[in-house]
């Protein structure tokens, strides 16, 4: 038996597997019977994005499977073996979605995701922009023994990897303790082998939300995902011909697969230079997999007693898993970073005033404050509130710690898993040392850090020390205004995934993702010349009212490589700026009522658009300029300049009722400002008003909203 065999085998019982599942499910239903992923606006994403056809119910499904079978030759060359590899994974989709019929939820209670949704693929945007998350790790089959199989899964979680699982070795974790779950970046997809289609709808989907990647452009998903998305696959135990033209189907992806089954590979000697890779020894996976992937760690050694990456950034520690926490809301605590001389600073020095942990009752809420103090040539006090940002993922990188908030409202805990590992308060010291040495390198070069854990001595310091630094900062950042600022930074760091895609950063516009402001960009210039954040001046106005220079055009088109010419940044109808699908929101026109909606990430409902939020981002990412709706940040929705040229924030009709109530205080504060208007956001609706354009009219007609008597945006 042959490679061309085995994948032909496997391709064929797959296809099989579809259609028995597509016949019987038109026999119960019909074929008009609607068929769909959940929390998607790609339809079945893989179908669409290989062949440009949304597939909507079973009759367009039976179709499609016409379209597979066609594309499933059996020659014996390579093309052939990585087309029915392709036609394998739509094969698994077609099988996957059935089990979505009537709003089903397959997954639910077996400890597995199966489907992810659009909203999670660009939640996963930043930080694998960013590489924070360097790589995605697909593992499928069983390991030799439950012991290799978790200690293989945490090697990648220790390197801030993303992990998916599919089949035996989900029970393998199970069976040793591993916590999985998104939040820590272990994500456990089905038990299923065709539940391996979901971690390859991510990749596809990625293609089409942050690379404009167009539906039906097969040859250029394939090469988007291979040079873009930096996926693997561990196949591990024996490679039954489903497996390995699944395996075929990765590497058209350009994704290596990597297996520890030397005798079937040998049996049918299985060659594929470079992209599947023969690894008897399961615990060198891990260097094997990022070799072939070219995925480059980069290691901080930090002494503590519990592991460090960013795959725990968002592990959640409950009550009853809590030895002690610290409590901003309910005692004095706070974090604060100060610029020193270098003879003040006694570099590396990690210094604990008051108790330890050990002193603390289990269970209970206690003081702390942290104190950063740096120094260095090139250091500035603006950089200050930068490095204390950083504070939050910095400290829940920690396996076994939470940390929420800044300033002086924060919440630290740590679990009884990091303290009984011997975890304690001067580990916070060097964590914080280790990455501000580590990430600022460029202006820090000595550090020291003071752990305070007296009571009386925080209270003190937070009123004498922290508070007064804060309201400094408060008033320096009031001040700062585009007019007032000689220059604004690009950011093109989502270019990872959006080639085209640039953000232009500006005090009062912040980059749409939400983490990257003014002074971000000014830091990250500073300590990168040559990085993402490169200065654009602004002498050169050619319309001040929609905000577009010569000088801005002329860094848009340079930092997009010609694909962008214009650019301006108060309007969404002229020229707007690109977005690349990171946004934290999205603004898009409302006809009826003369205005705009807004939606965020998190809201999974339907807006007056008739749109979700899923089905706005469909439209508005890849980088492209799209008239009408722009993707923001959160931030930006009080800001006076948004959307300024089309008459600004009185635009604003209707936004989800959790993101008005978080940006009421400083967008009432603006609206009060700019036009005089009381309790502004009472005049905005939200989805418990109105859910479509009729409704929401007369909301706004009741409460006299000004938008309805402005010019019209059309």
């Amino acid at each position: 038996m042959t490679l061309f065999d085995v994948v032909f085998s496997g391709a064929d019982t797959v296809y099989g597997l579809a259609e028995g599942a597509i016949d019987a499910a038109i026999a119960q239903h019909g074929a008009d019977k609607a068929v769909a992923f959940p929390k998607t606006a790609y339809f079945l994403p893989c179908y669409y994005a290989v062949t440009g056809t949304k597939v909507t119910n079973l009759g367009e499904l039976k179709e499609a499977l016409g379209v597979v079978k066609s594309i499933e030759t059996k020659n014996a060359k390579l093309n052939d073996v990585f087309m029915n590899g392709v036609g394998t994974a739509l094969c698994a989709e077609f099988i996957e979605a059935l089990k979505y019929l009537d709003g089903a939820d397959p997954y639910e209670g077996t400890g597995c995701s199966g489907h992810l949704g659009d909203a999670t693929i660009r939640e996963l945007g930043v930080p694998l922009v960013t590489g924070d998350i360097p790589g995605v790790a697909v593992i499928l089959g069983k390991a030799p023994t439950a012991d290799e199989a978790a200690a293989l899964v945490k090697s990648y979680q220790a390197q801030g990897i993303l992990v998916t699982l599919v089949g035996d070795v989900i029970d393998q974790c199970v069976e040793k303790g591993v916590n999985m779950g998104a939040n820590v970046r272990v994500i456990p997809l089905g038990k299923d082998v065709t539940s391996v289609l979901h971690v390859v709808s991510v990749a596809v989907r990625a293609a089409l939300i942050f690379g404009n990647v167009e539906p039906g452009d097969a040859a250029g998903l394939m090469k988007y995902t291979f040079e873009r998305v930096p996926a693997f696959v561990n196949a591990l135990g024996a490679l039954n011909p489903v497996v390995v033209a699944c395996g075929a189907g990765a590497i058209a992806l350009g994704f290596p697969v990597v297996t520890d089954d030397v005798a079937t590979s040998e049996a049918v000697n299985i060659k594929v230079p470079k992209s599947l890779i023969v690894q008897p020894d399961i615990s060198k996976f891990n260097a094997t997999s990022l070799e072939a992937r070219d995925i480059k760690i980069k290691i901080t050694n930090i002494d503590i007693p519990v592991a460090f990456a960013s795959a725990f950034e968002g592990e959640i520690v409950r009550k009853k898993q809590m030895q002690v926490e610290f409590d901003g809301s309910r005692v004095d605590c706070f974090e604060l970073v100060q610029t020193k001389e270098a003879s003040e600073i006694e570099d590396h020095k990690i210094e604990l005033i008051g108790p330890d942990f050990d002193s603390f009752e289990k269970g209970s809420k206690q003081s702390i404050a942290y104190i950063v103090e740096v120094a260095g040539k090139g250091m500035q006090s603006d950089f200050e509130s930068v490095f204390e940002r950083k504070f939050h993922s910095y400290l829940n990188c920690i396996e076994g710690v939470m940390h929420t908030g800044q300033r002086d409202m924060i919440r630290v805990r740590i679990s009884d898993a990091a303290y009984d590992a011997g975890f304690r308060a001067k580990h916070i010291g060097e964590v914080l040392y280790a990455k501000i040495k580590n990430d600022f390198d460029a202006v820090v070069d000595k550090c020291q850090v003071k752990v305070i854990t007296d009571p009386e001595l925080v209270t003190k310091l937070r009123h004498e020390l922290a508070i007064p630094a804060f309201d400094k900062r408060d008033d320096r950042l009031k001040s700062l205004t585009d007019e007032s600022v000689d220059v604004y930074y690009s950011c093109i760091m989502c270019q990872a995934f959006s080639p085209s895609h640039v953000c232009v950063v500006t005090p009062e516009r912040l980059g749409l993702c939400g983490a990257v402001s003014w002074l971000d960009a000014k830091a990250t210039n500073e300590l990168e010349p040559t990085g993402p954040c490169q200065v654009i001046t602004k002498e050169r106005p050619i319309d001040e009212r929609i905000g577009e220079y010569e000088d801005v055009n002329e860094a848009v088109k340079k930092f997009s490589n010609g694909a962008l010419e214009d650019v301006s940044l108060y309007s969404i109808m002229e020229k707007p700026m690109t977005s690349c699908g990171c946004f934290e929101c999205i603004c898009g026109i409302e006809p009826f009522s003369n205005g705009v909606i807004i939606a965020n990430r998190e809201y999974a409902g339907m807006t007056p658009l008739g749109m979700t939020f899923a089905d706005l981002a469909s439209m508005t990412g890849g980088g492209v300029q799209t008239p009408g709706f722009m993707g923001h940040g959160k931030h930006f929705i009080a800001s006076k300049k948004f959307m300024k040229a089309e008459g600004g924030i009185e635009r604003i009709v209707w936004m989800p009722k959790d993101l008005k109530e978080s940006v009421a205080e400083r967008l009432n504060a603006t609206a009060k400002e700019l036009y005089g208007i009381d309790n502004f956001t009472d005049m905005i609706g939200d989805e418990t008003i109105a859910e479509d354009p009729e409704t929401l009219l007369e909301f706004l007609t009741e409460k006299g909203h000004p938008a309805l008597g402005m010019e019209p945006m059309m």
